[in-house]
């Protein structure tokens, strides 16, 4: 540099989205950058495999990404729009990472980049999963991201303890560009069949001002009874179902969204003795339900971001406001119905943080008929309590109950190996009331085996019970629990990357002839 020359100015950096939007600055660029799994700009993952891996896989496209947004070039900047953008591109497994910033600015005008790296989408498997002393299987071809055009596509066959089969199925969420939903589904097993197929254009976000949409379903299935963990009688279950609805909304207000829609069901039910098989002590009656109905939905604009609570090493979204949901309905004989009667449901969640390190989310609902007398009611209600220790731990506890009055079926309600209690067959108790509770410390490593794999573990102890009315088990009716450990496994970079659960359990109420040990093998979502 020349004596006496002055360097140049550092540039200004870029203003953060709240300052932008306190700037009344607007969206000029949008740059979308679709990722490849891999990155190659890192040593730890530039290799002859890794490289094959991005060159054989299909990047989402750009459009698809651009569709998902909330917000376009010339719109005012919102932070609103652009965090809800990010959890919406979140939704989607086939994506793994998501990020959304500013790049530059001038004039009033922003620049914006949208990072998305993809996942690995195809997923040829075949899986193997145990609970409550019981295996099951399955194997499948399925895509996540055809051609990175976002439509999901497989075929699968499973067997488990209720049925062996095939199922096909296919969904798209843009369908020609807009943000219309189709899903069609196919199954057939060795005890029936069934298939459903929807045509929607949902709320698809906070400020989403109509939905509309329309479903159909029909299947034919045997439905077996379990006592004591073991199928006690059978019967053949007919049930074909409809809906059509249209809704409104304002938008989002001050932070909460309110829609009002407006739908006409339609529901029948048959059942009958399956011929060989023992009949249960009461079969449920035939019951054919038309009913137009109201709906009404509150939504809070009220979300966080975490990692490390029931996924490993990922960005979960949890919803912390109020979400709640009320349907009233009425079915008329003069539309076909069996009888008139109120259909109602309700539902309604909120999250709370209770210290600086931990969260409770609590939820509860009700459903059920009413004509002269309450029918198929149902109540439940549970709470999910996380509290972190440093990076890596997890204190988790967990408690639910349910209540059934007047069930169209015995015993709906079942605890067990399959549903919460691991140290016990599945479906082991069952009845009319239901209560459980999960303790677990979750560990959470940094250990991230050929940059595919996320390893965790656990402790856990859990308690529970299944009781009254129809079905009880006689044998060990009381308070079941079990105490165990696991591990915790994710494939990172698939579109499929559950947390597989491998846990040892130990149940401490042993009757009959109840193994001293179980293993339960499971693929679990997150909650």
């Amino acid at each position: 540099m020349p004596a006496g020359a002055q360097e140049p100015a550092p540039p200004e950096p870029i203003p953060s989205f709240a300052e932008l939007e306190a700037k009344f600055a607007r969206i000029g660029e949008i740059r979308i950058i679709p990722e490849d799994m891999f990155d190659l700009n890192d040593p730890r993952e530039n290799n002859a495999v890794f490289r094959l891996a991005n060159k054989l896989h299909f990047n989402t496209r750009p459009k698809v990404i651009e569709r998902i947004l909330l917000f376009k070039t010339g719109d005012p900047v919102s932070v609103q729009l652009i965090e809800e953008s990010e959890r919406l591109l979140r939704t989607n497994r086939y994506l793994y990472e998501v990020s959304i910033k500013p790049i530059a600015y001038k004039d009033g005008v922003v620049d914006v980049e949208v990072k998305a790296r993809d996942t690995w989408s195809l997923d040829p498997g075949i899986s193997v999963g145990r609970g409550g002393g019981r295996n099951t299987g399955r194997i499948s071809l399925e895509e996540e991201n055809l051609a990175g055009t976002g439509i999901a596509i497989g075929i699968s066959y499973r067997s488990d303890i209720d049925r062996s089969g095939t199922q096909f199925n296919i969904t798209d969420s843009n369908v020609f560009g807009t943000r219309n939903l189709v899903a069609y589904s196919y199954a057939n097993y060795d005890d029936g069949d069934n298939q459903s197929i929807l045509l929607t254009r949902p709320f698809y976000a906070l400020d989403t001002r109509w939905s509309a949409g329309v479903s159909a379903a029909a299947n034919n299935i045997v439905s077996t009874l379990y006592n004591s963990g073991i199928a006690v009688a059978e019967y053949s279950a007919r049930h074909s179902s409809g809906d059509i609805f249209f809704g409104l909304s304002r938008g989002l207000l001050r932070g909460w969204a309110r829609r009002y829609s407006v739908g006409f069901s339609y529901m029948d039910s048959d059942y009958e003795p399956r011929p060989g098989s023992a009949p249960p002590e009461r079969l449920p009656a035939d019951l054919t339900l038309a009913a137009p109905y109201f709906r009404f939905e509150l939504i809070e604009d009220a979300f966080r971001t975490d990692t490390n609570l029931n996924l490993i090493g990922r960005v979960e979204d949890v919803k912390m406001g109020v979400e709640a949901r009320a349907q009233l309905g009425r079915a008329l004989s003069s539309l076909g119905s069996t009888r008139d009667l109120w259909i109602y449901s309700a539902a309604v969640s909120d999250g709370f943080d209770v210290t600086k390190n931990s969260i409770l989310l609590a939820n509860g609902g009700i459903s059920g008929r009413y004509a002269g007398r309450a029918e198929n009611l149902r109540l439940s209600s549970s709470a999910r309590y996380y509290h972190r220790q440093g990076r890596h731990i997890v204190y988790y506890a967990a408690v639910s109950g349910d209540i059934a009055h007047n069930p169209d079926s015995p015993g709906p309600l079942q605890i067990g190996g399959d549903n919460g209690l691991r140290g016990y067959p599945l479906r082991y108790q069952a009845g009319e009331h239901r209560a459980l509770a999960t303790l677990e410390a979750r560990v959470y490593s940094d250990w991230y085996p050929l940059r595919l794999f996320r390893v965790g573990g656990a402790v856990f102890y859990d308690v529970g019970r299944a009781w009254h009315g129809e079905n009880t088990n006689p044998t060990n009716p009381g308070w079941l629990s079990d105490v165990g450990f696991g591990l915790r496994l994710v494939h990172a970079r698939t579109a499929f990357g559950n947390v597989l659960h491998a846990d040892i359990a130990f149940p401490l109420n042993r009757e009959g002839d109840i193994k001293s040990v179980q293993f339960v093998v499971r693929s679990k979502v997150a909650l």
